[in-house]
């Protein structure tokens, strides 16, 4: 996925602008972007009305993804030990 050469916070700033009336070709034209990547911000991030929630929603998604790959390492360790002890001597 290309990444945008616009920062979540100008992102957001633009969208503040377009919820006081400007329409998209308007904001598409000023800021040099397809009129189409407006409507795609705002489902992404509709009901985000700060930085400070942007930011505390991606440290959730970075804490999410962390905690996954740590359940699934210890997973592994706890079969592992499971077969080492099912075993007879």
């Amino acid at each position: 996925m290309r990444t945008s050469k616009f920062t979540d916070s100008q992102i957001l700033a633009i969208l503040k602008e377009y919820e006081t009336g400007q329409t998209a070709k308007e904001l598409s034209r000023k800021y040099g972007f397809h009129y189409q990547t407006l409507h795609d911000w705002k489902k992404k991030f509709s009901g985000i009305n700060s930085t400070k929630e942007l930011a505390k929603i991606k440290e959730l998604e970075s804490e999410n993804n962390r905690l996954k790959k740590m359940f699934a390492n210890l997973s592994l360790e706890h079969e592992a030990l499971k077969d080492v002890l099912s075993k007879k001597w």
